[in-house]
């Protein structure tokens, strides 16, 4: 059971006194999952009876394995590193535990971040003609009985869902820009804004 002077603590390191989820944890020896549930509820007293095993080993390596899983996360789908790639790279860096605690603590981190994710969702609903979306990926095909890689334009209208692609041997800035030119020509005109991926 934690205790309301504990959930108190808590509350008032983040709320009041603005520290990181990180810095109340390591000044009140509670756990990162534990500070969570005080934040996103008003609960004056958490009951809990333990479900899994503690973590000996991944313990010293809970932030780092934290940080690996949050950039993991925002990768595109097709470059995301599987949990077995994961924890090898956990490995290199000295962890000398097994697989399967780090699998099972994956697996518990995405469901997690799966819940906060759903709770803080907002619908979006475009006008037609509004807006559309940009973005690149990298494909590889055979052209010539060559194995090769390309970039490839996507533009999407965000009312209709109407996608439009286009390959390219790079993203160059002349690019980009006749890639929106042949989308505009093959929707038949342009929208009032773009929404374009800033994480590269």
């Amino acid at each position: 059971m934690l205790v309301v002077e504990t959930i108190a603590k808590i509350r008032r390191a983040y709320f009041q006194d603005k520290k990181s989820i990180k810095q109340i944890c390591r000044e009140l020896r509670v756990s990162r999952n534990t500070v969570r549930k005080v934040i996103r509820s008003g609960a004056t007293e958490l009951t809990y009876e333990r479900t899994i095993q503690p973590l000996p080993k991944i313990g010293p390596w809970q932030d780092m394995l934290d940080e690996m899983l949050a950039v993991n996360a925002r990768k595109p789908k097709r470059e995301r590193l599987t949990r077995i790639r994961i924890f090898e790279e956990l490995r290199a860096q000295g962890y000398d535990g097994g697989y399967d605690a780090v699998r099972r603590y994956a697996a518990s981190w995405s469901k997690e971040e799966a819940v906060a994710s759903a709770a803080a969702y907002v619908p979006l609903t475009f006008d037609p003609g509004e807006a559309y979306q940009f973005d690149w990926s990298h494909e590889i095909v055979v052209i010539d009985g060559a194995t090769t890689t390309v970039k490839v334009a996507h533009v999407r209208l965000c009312h209709s869902r109407m996608l439009f692609v286009r390959a390219y041997p790079r993203e160059t800035q002349e690019m980009v820009f006749d890639a929106h030119d042949k989308a505009f020509a093959f929707f038949g005109g342009t929208c009032t804004r773009g929404i374009y991926d800033s994480v590269h």
